[in-house]
């Protein structure tokens, strides 16, 4: 068989794999929407592209989960980077599988138009698809470690404000939701986690559950921290607000520690750049024509 026709079936193998999957996916879909269980954030109250992608994915997901207990890391590590919603878990292992199969196919593609082989195009396909199904990883780890930056920059100004309205009068409580209104604007992922602690407190649970699941669902150290100053207050009758304020200026001064720290990296970090990129073309602009020289004066000589 030539490497034309090769190419050709590998090509309709693809698309057959891919159609395949598409009216499955649109069999699922239709199939979840008449029996009323599929309710995902866009899918009940807005139409059109992003409302069908979603449910495209949800269903994709739910084919594709696997264990319960990488499912679970996937599910705390989504609500880390702020996707509360019930559906978020399923429509992130769909997004898996569909920028893999994307991926895949196209490296394939591009294997099979550059070396004209049908195993080149294999293995290219093979390794873009692990290539996609890892990259959501990635990228959801990175909006962990954003939102979690976000979050511990904004800490000492809503304490700030918390220590002013617990020395107003204020219950903790209160004073967790004028600092959820206040910060809603400037500082809106501590914000929405304020508003959190508010909705679960009046769904009924503890205050000591509702600050230890603050530090836990954000995978922040310092929010750990701020949930342990305020659990041990709660139970011990301490006063808040010098707790509060000592507890401010603690990561005030461990953000200027770090600034400093950073500062005096930067040195030791500048040697390699310093070194590799700079320094060879100062030694050729100051050493070229002394090179040159020589090689003029020497070369007759030696007969070059």
């Amino acid at each position: 068989m030539s490497e034309t026709m090769m190419a050709v079936c590998f090509f309709l193998f693809v698309m057959a794999t891919v159609g395949a999957a598409l009216l499955l996916v649109r069999w699922r879909t239709a199939a979840t929407i008449q029996d009323g269980g599929l309710q995902t954030p866009q899918s009940s109250g807005q139409k059109g592209l992003s409302a069908s992608l979603q449910e495209s994915m949800f269903v994709i997901g739910e084919l594709a989960a696997g264990q319960k207990p990488r499912k679970d890391h996937t599910r705390n590590s989504l609500i880390a980077a702020g996707y509360r919603s019930p559906a978020a878990g399923t429509i992130f292992y769909g997004t898996k599988v569909a920028v893999a199969l994307f991926c895949g196919v196209v490296l394939g593609w591009i294997g099979l138009l550059d070396h004209e082989s049908l195993s080149m195009g294999f293995v290219l396909s093979i390794c873009g698809m692990g290539f996609g199904f890892l990259l959501p990883d990635r990228v959801l780890d990175a909006k962990v470690n954003q939102r979690c930056y976000q979050l511990e920059r904004a800490l000492p100004n809503a304490l700030d404000l918390m220590v002013l309205g617990i020395e107003a009068g204020q219950s903790l409580d209160s004073a967790l939701i004028e600092t959820s209104r206040e910060l809603r604007g400037l500082y809106p992922e501590l914000s929405s986690e304020f508003g959190q602690v508010q909705v679960e407190l009046r769904a009924g649970r503890s205050r000591t559950e509702v600050l230890y699941s603050l530090g836990q669902r954000t995978n922040s150290m310092e929010l750990r921290k701020l949930s342990t100053v305020l659990i041990d207050s709660d139970r011990f009758g301490t006063s808040l607000g010098p707790a509060l304020r000592n507890h401010a200026r603690y990561l005030r001064t461990r953000r200027r520690h770090k600034a400093q720290e950073s500062a005096r990296k930067l040195s030791v970090k500048l040697v390699f750049p310093v070194f590799f990129l700079i320094m060879p073309a100062v030694f050729v602009i100051t050493l070229g024509p002394a090179v040159l020289t020589f090689y003029e004066a020497i070369g007759p000589t030696l007969g070059m």
